[in-house]
């Protein structure tokens, strides 16, 4: 048998293999990352913190767009077998700018020892077709019928893929297949494209275009992890790749890395066939596909991701009453006055997830552990060790989508959006969109139960049992952050 984590690194190289022959751009940016990450791991003894070398060199995210729920439901089915499950749920419709017509999700592992194994992710998005401040009635009928005539997934992948599940993993010949047509699944169609109704649904959104225009999905990025991004946009740009303006997500600063910082070089525009209304297919080009890089930090619990969310927004007030400034320079003054310039800090102000050790062997004259996190890891009773984030920002990842488009599209904002959460997401799918908060809770949970019972911290477990140790990471944060677990 081949097992669920030898296929999800499998198709992971496989596809990364395929997308690096149809972008080549993609090959020189895993190329730059690698020698980013070599220099980085060779002068800093602590570049593994946030995972070892070997995870952080194989990691790797990709994307897709699906049009229907049922498409969905078979992509799941896909991920399943591999390992990976969904995780947050992603609104990218109500940006100020650039708003795009898709609700999302990502699968991915979810425990610690299989994202050490491989860590891969896929950002899947779904076209709202019933969004009225994007499609009208005629044209969410005509491209719902569109999407009803199409066939992503042939039904062998999708029964390969239910065994795969059911068993946690495939017989090798099984596997081969299964990878085989998984990666067919995902390549870029040969298929002319239908220009007058490509055309149509772009100029709602290219976005809209690039899901509901053509007869198949595909990969849309792929993303390496590099341990300095900075360094990597730098020399993007000496090779002569376009990138996208700026870095998206938190600045570089002096503190801790939190959260996740992310950048593209711009979509390239390759060769597509094209089918005109009279019937001739002639040749052109799509500029759809781009090339995402992203550097991981620590996890914040919800009050760490609240005062995220408020330093950007205090951002965006002052570069927009001062357009002239640099918005890094202004970033990184509001989160050296306004954010927790340790990862010490941000453990005893409980905002941030960490995995937490006993220190043993050490003489502590009789004294008994104290009863509150600050004091436990002040006094050499615990070390905390980072969670790293698993997951996407929505702003981030719209900022992203919004670099790569040629238009932004229409949006009627006089009318109201189709209601879409957590919950409708799960129906959608078929199965449980988990929080990520919860996911992180636990794992520091588990690791802090663990210590604290070696340690022989009575007191100290009941104050965690009664919520007192650490907070319970239920106040309010931003609502679109993570998805209540169903």
């Amino acid at each position: 048998m081949v097992p669920t984590w030898q296929l999800r690194a499998a198709f992971a190289r496989r596809l990364s293999d395929m997308y690096g022959t149809e972008v080549p751009a993609y090959t020189t940016l895993l190329e730059v990352a690698g020698q980013v990450n070599d220099e980085v791991a060779a002068r800093d003894p602590d570049a593994g913190r946030f995972g070892s070398i070997a995870r952080v060199t194989a990691e790797r995210h990709g994307a897709i767009r699906v049009g229907t729920p049922e498409e969905l439901r078979q992509a799941a089915q896909i991920f399943a077998a591999l390992g990976m499950h969904p995780v947050g749920f992603y609104d990218l419709r109500d940006g100020d700018e650039g708003a795009v017509p898709v609700v999302s999700t990502a699968f991915r592992p979810t425990d610690p020892d299989e994202l050490d194994r491989n860590p891969f992710r896929v950002f899947t998005s779904l076209l709202t077709t019933s969004d009225r401040r994007f499609f009208d009635a005629g044209l969410e009928s005509r491209l719902d019928a569109f999407l009803a005539r199409r066939q992503l997934f042939p039904p062998e992948l999708l029964a390969l893929a239910e065994r795969a599940e059911e068993q946690a993993g495939l017989p090798e010949s099984e596997a081969e297949r299964f990878l085989a047509l998984a990666v067919a699944a995902f390549e870029l169609s040969p298929e002319p494209v239908d220009r007058a109704w490509y055309t149509e649904l772009e100029r709602v959104s290219a976005v809209a275009a690039d899901i509901g225009g053509v007869a198949a999905t595909h990969i849309n990025h792929l993303t390496p992890r590099v341990l300095d991004i900075d360094a990597l946009y730098r020399r993007m740009e000496e090779r002569g790749i376009t990138m996208i303006d700026r870095i998206q997500g938190p600045p570089r600063w002096a503190g801790p890395d939190v959260l996740l910082r992310q950048t593209s070089f711009r979509a390239l525009a390759e060769p597509r066939k094209f089918r005109e209304p009279d019937g001739s297919v002639t040749g052109g080009s799509l500029r759809v596909r781009f090339g995402e890089v992203e550097a991981r930090g620590i996890a914040l619990t919800r009050a760490g991701r609240a005062r995220y969310d408020g330093l950007m927004a205090e951002t965006d007030r002052l570069t927009g009453l001062r357009p002239d400034t640099d918005r890094q320079e202004v970033a990184r003054s509001l989160w050296q006055r306004g954010f927790p310039g340790t990862e010490h800090q941000l453990a005893v102000e409980h905002q941030a997830f960490f995995t937490y050790r006993p220190v043993t062997g050490r003489p502590r004259d009789g004294r008994r552990p104290p009863a509150d996190l600050t004091g436990l890891l002040t006094h050499g009773w615990l070390t905390a060790h980072p969670i790293v984030y698993e997951d996407f920002l929505p702003r981030s990842a719209a900022g992203i989508f919004r670099s790569n488009l040629t238009e932004d599209g229409t949006r009627d904002t006089e009318l109201a959006g189709t209601p879409f959460d957590a919950h409708r997401l799960s129906e959608a799918i078929g199965r449980p969109v988990l929080d990520p908060f919860g996911l992180y809770a636990e794992q520091q949970d588990r690791s802090l139960r663990q210590a604290l019972f070696t340690l022989g911290a009575c007191a100290a477990l009941r104050a965690l049992d009664d919520g007192e140790l650490v907070a319970t990471d239920q106040d309010s944060g931003d609502p679109d952050a993570g998805a209540p677990a169903l």
